[in-house]
């Protein structure tokens, strides 16, 4: 067919036929029987007849894909109501549903495209092994922690000037991403990259495909994690766990080029100065106030540290999280959210910027990632750093060690799902208050307490170490250590009968327990045939004596702010 016979067809944007349902929240291709065939490809069935209200044959137009097609209702009978309005979601609402980090448009992509589309977007996708490294991937129902890995390494055209052109590609930015449990908070920490840190040994997969088990080294900066030696992102990883005791779900790298690509994909993020800035080794040159950068300026602006703050690395993370924040007020704005086109480009992009772990290898994959991370509110992410301390050992100060009074109070506090905002959560009152009345009523003496001690995941010898500690300690005599529970649990249980409620409080008092800790349930019999409680100890579980309540409030930190506040960097 010539140009002339196509007429119309050719002007059209496909994106543009794809319309956001408020009821689904997700997008749908519209066209009428007349209307022109989306070259967006897609699977398609047959034109087949179809009955109409009142038993009419209707034909229906195979421009149209089956999955999308409306069947026509029949008119409610006389005297009848007809089925109630669905009720549709708030412009609030339906934002907050799309709200989260950079990999939230993927959730739309997969909706909008059909098959050939997916596997198009899956061909784009990079993936390298995690060598075991992290936690196999993450689930839909517990925490999340997603580590970002942003790299010195240059790609693309047009980045020849920047960073070190012998790069193999270092741990630059890192940042662990939190998301907790309820997806009503998360926390994205930072990690300096001239922190000096422990990496232990990796087993990493090469590109070639062979195995290689790569030493590890002792007070280094942290970036050398990734890079140096030939270690591939799991090393980063491995390092991260070494260090925090937090082990990632997932991991994604990005360098240089991924930043200039997405946020021209967007349109551009707004960012803020306190001072005119020039820098001659980033390249970024802006006036004091606000401005919309994208391209080569966001990659300047998220380079830049001699200009800002001390000049270090440390003031670099601030511009670094103003930048993610910006992004990530944009990805949720309504601009990016009701514009297909914008959508289906940053689809097209995201998956050939980003280099993700062998968990995360395909656009269903994602697409799942992108709704967890896109039920958080921008105001309740909080962007923190790892507290540090400029290193004793140096007379001129060029990296930073681990403040090792305040860091493991945050890694803590992350590990048990605290959130560093405050945030009204929907859980009712009542059943906060049922949990913190188990503790209080009368309690039995030590030696009255009769309990069987479980190991339900805590480290090796554990149930032996509870039982003397009880034992000698705190007088507890009818005590037994009774093996390995049947499943690890990830907190320390106290089950118990009714009438071993006092019993409960005491040891409950003795452990640090706290009251959603225990579980009114029924009592077992223990080796002498008389009735006890249980104690489970789970992965929480820190030591005899260590009081296992956990915190309700994240500890004080030298800097943080949030994804919903605009902040001037000077």
């Amino acid at each position: 067919m010539d140009a002339q016979g196509r007429g119309r067809a050719d002007n059209i944007d496909p994106a543009d036929q794809w319309v956001l349902n408020p009821n689904t929240g997700e997008y749908e291709l519209r066209l009428t029987p007349s209307a022109p065939q989306s070259s967006v490809p897609g699977p398609r069935r047959p034109a087949s007849p179809g009955v109409g209200a009142g038993g009419r044959r209707e034909t229906v137009s195979p421009d149209v894909p089956a999955q999308r097609r409306r069947r026509a209702e029949p008119e409610p009978p006389a005297g009848r109501r007809s089925r109630r309005p669905v009720k549709k979601k708030s412009k609030a609402k339906k934002a907050l549903l799309w709200t989260g980090g950079s990999m939230a448009f993927v959730l739309v992509a997969v909706s909008a495209a059909g098959y050939l589309y997916i596997k198009h977007l899956n061909d784009n996708i990079t993936s390298v092994s995690d060598d075991g490294a992290s936690t196999g991937g993450f689930s839909k129902d517990k925490a999340i922690n997603l580590l970002i890995i942003g790299t010195d390494k240059r790609t693309g055209a047009g980045n020849e000037g920047y960073g070190d052109a012998g790069s193999v590609g270092h741990a630059d930015t890192t940042i662990l991403l939190h998301i907790s449990k309820d997806r009503s908070n998360a926390t994205a920490l930072s990690i300096p990259r001239d922190l000096i840190v422990d990496v232990p040994d990796c087993q990493t997969q090469q590109s070639d495909g062979t195995e290689k088990v790569i030493a590890g080294t002792e007070n280094v900066r942290f970036n050398t994690s990734l890079g140096q030696d030939g270690r591939t992102a799991s090393c980063t990883v491995r390092t991260v766990t070494e260090l925090t005791g937090i082990q990632a779900d997932n991991f994604m790298v990005a360098d240089f080029n991924a930043v200039k690509t997405l946020t021209d994909a967007v349109g551009g993020v707004e960012v803020c100065l306190g001072k005119d800035i020039d820098d001659k080794q980033s390249h970024l040159k802006l006036s004091k106030g606000t401005h919309k950068i994208s391209g080569e300026t966001a990659l300047a602006f998220v380079r830049t540290r001699h200009s800002v703050g001390f000049g270090g690395d440390l003031s670099r993370i601030q511009l670094q999280q103003q930048f993610l924040s910006a992004l990530m007020r944009k990805l949720s704005s309504n601009s990016t959210l009701t514009s297909p086109t914008k959508l289906l480009k940053l689809a097209e992009v995201g998956t050939k910027a980003l280099t993700v772990d062998s968990q995360l290898d395909s656009i269903g994959k994602l697409k799942d990632l992108g709704l967890e991370l896109g039920k958080l509110n921008p105001k309740n992410l909080t962007f923190t750093t790892v507290p540090v301390l400029d290193n004793p050992a140096e007379k001129v100060k060029a990296t930073v060690v681990l403040n090792e009074t305040k860091a493991p109070a945050v890694f803590q506090a992350i590990k048990d799902d605290v959130s560093f905002t405050a945030v009204k959560k929907k859980q009712a009152q009542a059943s906060k208050d049922a949990a913190a009345a188990r503790l209080e009523g009368s309690k039995s003496a030590a030696s009255e307490v009769r309990v069987r001690i479980l190991n339900g995941g805590a480290p090796a010898g554990s149930a032996q170490e509870t039982l003397s500690w009880l034992q000698n300690q705190q007088g507890v005599l009818k005590s037994e250590n009774a093996g390995n529970a049947p499943a690890e649990l990830g907190r320390t249980t106290l089950e118990y009968a009714p009438d071993q409620a006092a019993q409960a409080r005491e040891l409950a008092s003795l452990m640090g327990l706290s009251g959603s800790a225990m579980k009114p349930g029924k009592s077992v019999i223990n080796s002498q045939g008389l009735p006890a409680i249980t104690l489970t100890l789970g992965k929480d579980f820190q030591g005899a004596g260590v009081s296992l309540t956990t915190p309700t409030k994240a500890p004080d930190v030298d800097s943080k702010t949030t994804a919903d506040k605009v902040t001037c960097a000077k």
